[in-house]
């Protein structure tokens, strides 16, 4: 084994079939197990205190049960293996919060064309995926492939606020000025009086002499008034 310090392992090109026992390097931070034969991970294997993890160019066929504890982990590289199971896969590194670096291509399951955005969506503090770094658009898309009814409530939203229907009874108005030409709104929420309106009957005054104006209810429509005006 060569050790940088004790903070760092590398044991790349050894050929090893399995992954050591690692555990009792609690100052590890650093482990390089790249290019080799290692088929299968065991839980024990890693500190959880480990930050970088390189395990590509072997032949591991999952990681299902063997990472998960790793919570610090910030570099994870996987590509060229044999991993066929994106759903445990990504289940495995869920609880990884602070995951910045992770490669997964050159595995059998990313020739699924949707294999970028279901990590993108459920792995959100992965920066850069596959030696390229994750757009703001491609996480929102991957937002709305993979969680619709939640983006369907989101679409829902208007200012901040829920766009509610209407209340019940009464009926919404069209604000289209265009829509109302030619159209007369006879609708009226209940609970609100009618205004009294009024009509104004003017006649022809002799302007020799002097009018006088005096009201004349009309007794048929109670409801109406009519003003008239009489020359003296």
């Amino acid at each position: 084994m060569k050790r940088d310090d004790e903070s760092r392992l590398r044991l790349a090109r050894r050929g090893l079939c399995f992954v050591p026992d690692l555990s009792k390097f609690s100052m590890l931070r650093c482990a390089y197990l790249n290019n080799n034969k290692i088929r299968e991970i065991c839980r024990t294997s890693f500190t959880c205190c480990l930050a970088e993890l390189c395990l590509q160019n072997n032949y591991i066929t999952s990681i299902s049960g063997a990472l998960r504890h790793l919570s610090c982990l910030r570099v994870l590289l996987l590509h060229n293996n044999q991993i066929k199971c994106l759903d445990e896969t990504v289940a495995e590194l869920r609880n990884m919060q602070d995951l910045h670096t992770l490669s997964l291509y050159l595995n059998p399951f990313t020739q699924d064309p949707q294999y970028r955005q279901y990590v993108l969506h459920h792995l959100p503090s992965v920066q850069l995926l596959d030696r390229k770094e994750v757009k703001f658009g491609e996480r929102r898309q991957a937002f709305k492939t993979f969680n619709t009814e939640r983006q369907r409530v989101l679409d829902s939203i208007a200012f901040g606020r829920r766009a509610l229907p209407p209340p019940a009874g009464r009926k919404e108005i069209n604000k289209n000025p265009s829509s109302q030409r030619g159209t007369r709104c006879t609708e009226r929420p209940s609970g609100i009086r009618p205004t009294p309106h009024s009509i104004v009957q003017v006649r022809v005054m002799n302007w020799s002499g002097s009018g006088v104006a005096q009201w004349n209810p009309v007794k048929s429509k109670p409801a109406i008034d009519i003003l008239t005006v009489k020359p003296r």
